[in-house]
């Protein structure tokens, strides 16, 4: 299924703030960023998010509003416009210190780490104005022929700018994340935070490793669909299935480790509920196998719902 403007939009942001969040680490390290990479960084923000992305939004969505009676002054629409012109100012005084700074002048690093900064804080803040407000916004708005007239719109511009331009920026924005080593989001919780929230999690969760060593269960206190103990822990997960099943748990795996299968589902009555069993191959941000994740769900009650809830249940 061919994608809608919004998340094609929606896309560009989170692969910017990405970008973002690298180079605020990157500026934040004990060492200074390498020159090659402020070097992508200048190229990616005017040449995609200026020269590409801004103009999506406003040649072709921003002036499809207002014809739908959305005003240009005083409203949304006048706010992204002026922190459209408000980046500009910013990227304008950004692109000459990084390009001095990637030809060698280290001197121009605080002006470029102040003025990214801001920039990188004008971004994630306009970003999230356009995808919680806006956006939504428009879709009320917008008629399904005005939604593929956006996307049409975004397409044209894209193939002005060069043939392949989405992939090949993304490609230049990923190369930026990976020159960082940008840390996942989960780094930065406390192990306790993160292991309570594993715990709290309305599945349980077991993790297997890519020799398909057991690893990790969750929900170790609580009662569980399928209890284990820690003694399961360093065994393989072979020796974890009754005999009659273990073909099937290894054609799984084969199936996961050589990139033929992104998910195995199985659901069964136990007790009088219904449990969802999902099984999911691991892998890391360049698709090297780390592992297979079981998910185990009682959704008895999820198969009754019907119609909306919408309010807070009394206590």
């Amino acid at each position: 299924m061919s994608k809608g403007w919004n998340e094609l939009l929606v896309e560009d942001h989170e692969r910017t703030e990405r970008v973002l969040a690298a180079m605020e680490q990157a500026f934040a390290g004990p060492h200074d960023p390498a020159p090659a990479l402020v070097e992508q960084l200048r190229r990616y923000l005017r040449e995609y998010v200026e020269q590409c992305h801004n103009r999506k939004e406003e040649e072709h969505l921003f002036p499809l509003l207002e014809a739908r009676g959305l005003p240009r002054a005083g409203g949304p629409l006048a706010v992204m416009l002026a922190e459209h012109e408000q980046v500009r100012d910013h990227l304008a005084r950004l692109d000459p210190l990084a390009r001095a700074y990637s030809a060698g002048d280290r001197s121009q690093l605080p002006a470029l780490r102040a003025v990214f900064t801001d920039y990188a804080a004008l971004c994630k803040s306009h970003f999230w104005k356009e995808n919680d407000i806006l956006y939504p916004m428009a879709r009320r708005l917008l008629s399904d022929s005005d939604g593929a007239a956006v996307v049409a719109g975004i397409e044209q511009i894209e193939r002005a700018l060069a043939p392949a331009s989405r992939a090949s920026y993304y490609s230049l924005a990923d190369a930026i994340i990976a020159g960082s080593a940008l840390r996942d989001l989960s780094c930065e919780l406390d192990r306790d935070v993160l292991a309570a929230i594993l715990n709290t999690l309305p599945l349980e969760l077991s993790f297997v490793d890519h020799e398909d060593t057991v690893r990790y269960f969750s929900h170790e206190l609580s009662p569980k669909i399928f209890p284990r103990t820690r003694g399961a822990i360093g065994t393989k997960v072979q020796n974890c299935h009754p005999a009659h099943s273990v073909e099937l748990v290894e054609r799984i795996l084969a199936d996961f480790k050589a990139g033929r299968r992104e998910v195995a589902a199985f659901w069964i009555d136990l007790g009088g509920r219904k449990v969802h069993i999902r099984y999911w191959p691991v892998r890391d941000p360049q698709g090297r196998y780390l592992g297979c994740l079981e998910t185990v769900q009682d959704i008895t009650n999820l198969q009754q719902l019907v119609g909306q809830h919408r309010l807070l249940d009394e206590q």
